[in-house]
């Protein structure tokens, strides 16, 4: 038996955790020295440091007792452990195996620790390296099961070295395109100038993602300084390290993003581009339709561009775009308030954000809102379908 147990589920996340030399691994040689520098310490430091020096002293894979204890727990994997101590985190073999367990029939992988070199440096030569590597890396790692789809990523710093770095990642068979969620080099997304990256990904058949790590903090660190200790994140290494305090902004970089690419026209001009919103939950996206629509309504009495839009904010959205819930929102009362082809099944898997029985806390959530077995069947599987090539 697998965790899935028979129903066909899409995962939309999940991601690989790279160990430290990853980025010079797979950089091209001669823009090795362009590298940015990355902690992969920051949340765990020398006991990191002891869990990678097991690893590659092993070959770069598991010892043999914690591989076994892993497979020991069956379609129970996600109760195991998360981070650099789960099975398949960096291990291609390995997370093969979590597939045969999980019984999912595709899974998003996107990078973690590599993906503030393309994103988050603001050095556009360090950025274009890192992304060089990261793409690299990414389609190895999903070269050899076709239910990993690998999630390329592209810095948008410099129209040109952007649509190089999208070709490259094409290259590598990237299932998904990650952009940044900020403005793109001085310009909106939706500007004119980036339809030549548009239309090329929309092409390709390609979906665009936005992920929470696409940007820079959601909020000033001068937040934060509120005279008492940091609070600590999940299990050392095992993720993005989110805090409370950012938790109720952490969308707002994508939001405002995606209604700059519906209200300046990208879904007109390339209509058959699609594209999600991971790991950034979606208990905001109800209300942000309905301001979408308002704001049209009202604005669009002044505003010729806003006028020119061939549907409702809200329609575009809901035939373009799709949005991950966390496991503790409530999905169902989601899909009342909105409609059933927003929204995407995640797992977040190896990262700790994920839960350890996501179906059950979905599941109840659907059950509770009296979802039918149709609109669950476009959570669950058919609504990647849609975005996905």
């Amino acid at each position: 038996m697998t965790y899935a147990n028979g129903r066909v589920l899409y995962d939309a996340d999940s991601h690989i955790l790279e160990l430290p030399d990853f980025l010079e691994r797979y950089a091209d040689p001669a823009s090795r020295d362009d590298l940015p520098e990355i902690s992969f310490y920051a949340d765990g430091g020398p006991k990191l440091e002891r869990v990678f020096k097991q690893i590659i002293d092993n070959g770069r894979r598991h010892d043999d007792a914690l591989r076994e204890s892993a497979r020991g727990l069956g379609d129970a994997i996600l109760s195991g452990p998360r981070g650099y101590k789960s099975h398949g985190a960096f291990d291609n073999t390995d997370r093969s195996e979590v597939l045969d367990m999980l019984g999912f029939k595709r899974q998003l992988v996107f990078a973690t620790f590599s993906a503030i070199g393309a994103f988050e440096v603001p050095e556009p030569g360090k950025a274009y390296a890192a992304a060089r590597a990261l793409n690299r890396g990414i389609g190895e790692f999903c070269a050899d099961d076709e239910r990993l789809l690998g999630v390329g990523a592209v810095p948008m710093y410099d129209r040109e070295r952007a649509l190089e770095e999208l070709e490259f990642a094409l290259a590598q068979n990237a299932a998904a395109i990650w952009v940044p969620t900020g403005h793109w080099a001085g310009l909106s997304p939706g500007h004119g100038d980036w339809d030549p990256f548009w239309a090329r990904l929309t092409q390709s058949g390609v979906p665009f993602v936005l992920h929470v790590g696409g940007s820079a903090r959601t909020i000033d660190k001068e937040w934060l300084n509120n005279g008492q200790p940091m609070p600590g994140g999940f299990e050392p290494g095992s993720g993005e390290h989110v805090i409370a305090r950012e938790m109720t902004s952490l969308h707002h970089a994508a939001e405002l993003f995606l209604t700059m690419c519906i209200f300046d026209g990208v879904f007109e001009r390339h209509p058959t581009l699609q594209g999600a919103c991971v790991e950034l939950g979606a208990g905001w996206v109800p209300q942000f339709l309905d301001r979408l629509d308002w704001v049209v309504d009202i604005w669009g009495r002044s505003d010729a561009s806003l006028r020119a839009l061939s549907a409702k904010p809200s329609e575009i959205a809901s035939a373009h775009l799709a949005f991950t819930p966390y496991v503790y929102e409530d999905v169902g009362k989601l899909i009342q308030q909105s409609n059933a082809d927003l929204y995407l099944f995640s797992s977040d898997y190896p990262h700790a954000e994920g839960g350890k029985d996501p179906l059950r806390r979905f599941d109840a959530s659907l059950a509770n809102a009296q979802i039918g077995v149709e609109a669950q069947a476009k959570f669950f599987a058919e609504n990647l379908q849609r975005v996905l090539p």
